[in-house]
């Protein structure tokens, strides 16, 4: 379809420029042409030339000059040539490539997947209008679906459109979006059987290639798998909660999966005059603030152990006896018997919302 676009608009142009002028593909195809007989015809070295331009952004074959077109990153997928190589054929060959550029970027608006991916993600579309516009893109609406959004936290380098397409390069069943200089959506169908450990797998994939080919650290947000394409803008929301909630509570994990973030989920979602609330009414003895680096330590081994004394006490290399102390004091400073289930959750509770208010500015 874009094809007779292009053709459409050189035509226009033949009527007032008297050189030949016209469009190759990625694989030197010529897609569109003033001059009818050359339609079809593949020149290879005109990809090479295009690939090799100069500062002007300029490449010369068979005595055409080229410049490419503005495509997905920083990937080639079409060119505009204009017969010769002088500066008449350097202005006409630009002139060209802002008409054809901006006729691209107009169907693509009204007619690409992806950009109309991107809008259901982004809110920008009628629900309405969601499944017409898929039938007419001959998009499967119901298929199980996951986004993922994967955010660059080192260095952010813009080749990362690039190599993800080539880790998942069917375009007409995934799809690859740019946000923002670091965040960037991976929409991908699934299988039916598909579950939370698929995910896992692909978002392990992204991480690991990105980080050996790219030098380049991120953490990824996954969505629930939604079995609707209308449901895509859902799932795009709870890839970002996952990032939020996990640079909070998980922040050591690289992958967060919005199924997996539990009561943290809740906790973020608080008002924080109500966070500060629940903990004077936890801690009436004595502010949590009040706990020494050696007790919270000791804390939070005990719950990483599940409340088990002796495996605590192991792990952290003192006599049970001290670890008996050690709680014992902590139960006269809070109030709290760490031993009991009921107390152990309610403080466990209390060290998240802690946490979360810290992570919002708010040390008391």
């Amino acid at each position: 379809m874009a094809n007779r676009i292009f053709q459409s608009l050189i035509l226009q142009m033949k009527e007032n420029v008297d050189r030949t002028v016209g469009v190759i593909d990625a694989d030197g195809v010529v897609v569109a042409c003033s001059e009818l007989a050359l339609m079809g015809e593949q020149w290879s070295g005109a990809v090479e030339a295009v690939l090799g331009a100069g500062e002007a952004g300029l490449g010369y074959f068979q005595g055409k000059s080229f410049r490419p077109l503005a495509g997905p990153g920083t990937q080639f997928e079409y060119a505009v040539f204009v017969q010769g190589e002088d500066a008449m054929a350097a202005s006409l060959c630009a002139m060209a490539a802002v008409a054809i550029n901006s006729a691209k970027t107009y169907y693509e608006e009204k007619h690409d997947r992806a950009a109309f991916i991107k809008n259901i993600i982004s809110d920008n579309i009628m629900m309405g209008d969601i499944y017409t516009r898929a039938k007419e893109l001959r998009l499967t609406a119901e298929a199980p679906r996951a986004a993922f959004l994967i955010r660059q936290i080192t260095t952010a380098d813009p080749g990362i459109i690039d190599f993800l397409y080539t880790l998942f390069p069917d375009r007409a069943t995934d799809f690859v979006l740019s946000l923002n200089e670091t965040d960037v959506v991976l929409i991908k169908q699934l299988s039916e059987n598909a579950d939370s450990k698929d995910l896992h797998k692909i978002a392990k994939q992204v991480s690991d290639a990105v980080s050996q080919e790219l030098n380049v650290k991120v953490v990824i947000g996954i969505g629930t798998i939604v079995g609707h394409i209308r449901d895509l803008g859902r799932a795009f929301k709870e890839a970002g909660v996952a990032i939020d909630v996990g640079k909070v509570f998980e922040t050591e994990k690289g992958i967060i999966n919005y199924e997996n973030l539990g009561i943290g989920r809740l906790i973020y979602q608080l008002p924080t005059t109500l966070c500060q609330m629940f903990l004077q009414e936890v801690f009436k003895k004595n502010p949590i603030d009040a706990l020494d680096a050696e007790t919270l330590l000791t804390i939070n081994k005990f719950f990483e152990n599940n409340l088990n004394v002796s495996e605590t006490a192991r792990r952290l290399f003192v006599h049970r006896n001290t670890l008996v102390y050690r709680l014992e004091k902590i139960k006269k400073l809070t109030g709290l018997d760490l031993r009991e289930f009921d107390d152990a959750i309610t403080f466990k509770v209390a060290l998240m919302v802690k946490k979360y208010l810290i992570s919002r500015g708010i040390e008391s």
